[in-house]
């Protein structure tokens, strides 16, 4: 019972309430930079374009789609996605969070190595996600303790996904910033305003694995004392 794990408490709940600030550090970062436009007026698309041509990359679209920051690279369609407000907003965060979508094509189109090793990992981590811990309770409970190996195998495959993620963020990130300060899309204090945008949103990444981190070190603590 949840209620009785001294191990959830001092290893999860931190993990958590760290994550719920990451969170929320975002949203009022984004909705700051959101208000401000930038002196150029150049809008998210356009500015995600300005990112594909610096790198040369032709073969990419640029769509509007829906809901709200739901900005992502979608590389099987080889289309990013940016959400209305981004897309055709003039913003200070609209031009950051456009420019590193841009980012991850770009990486995708130099072939970053990371991101390969991401693609390998993905269908285990998808399966350790969803079914890792229930079968590690399940050879918990009973006494078998292959299934409670497989079953941190699995979770610890969500793990090292999310850790591998990391350094993929980071560099789109870093592409973006580049980009916008080498074509001049936006002044000191803007560009001040967009890495502000970017950094907050990369310690959601953080947070995520560190919430995956202590759950994992959790699973094998309480696995290893029924032992």
């Amino acid at each position: 019972m949840i209620w009785y794990d001294y191990y959830y408490f001092v290893l999860v709940v931190p993990a958590i309430i760290l994550s719920l600030f990451a969170q929320a550090k975002v949203k009022s970062t984004y909705n700051k930079y959101a208000r401000i436009s930038n002196s150029k007026h150049i809008t998210g698309a356009q500015a995600a374009f300005n990112v594909l041509s610096h790198y040369g990359i032709r073969d990419v679209r640029i769509e509007c789609g829906h809901g709200k920051l739901s900005d992502h690279y979608d590389p099987r369609s080889n289309v990013i996605r940016l959400s209305p407000e981004v897309y055709s907003g003039a913003s200070i965060a609209s031009i950051g969070i456009a420019c590193h979508e841009a980012g991850h094509a770009a990486q995708h189109a130099q072939n970053y190595v990371p991101i390969k090793i991401r693609n390998l990992i993905l269908p285990v981590a998808n399966f350790g996600s969803s079914a890792g811990v229930l079968i590690a309770i399940l050879g918990y409970f009973l006494g078998f303790g292959i299934l409670i190996d497989i079953g941190i195998i699995l979770f610890a495959a969500v793990v090292v996904f999310q850790l591998v993620t990391l350094p993929i963020e980071f560099n789109a990130s870093s592409r973006a910033l580049k980009v916008i300060e080498e074509t001049g899309m936006l002044q000191n204090e803007e560009r001040s305003g967009a890495k502000k945008v970017l950094s907050a949103a990369a310690m959601t990444y953080v947070a995520y694995l560190l919430v995956s981190l202590m759950s994992l070190i959790r699973l094998i603590i309480r696995t290893n004392r029924r032992r």
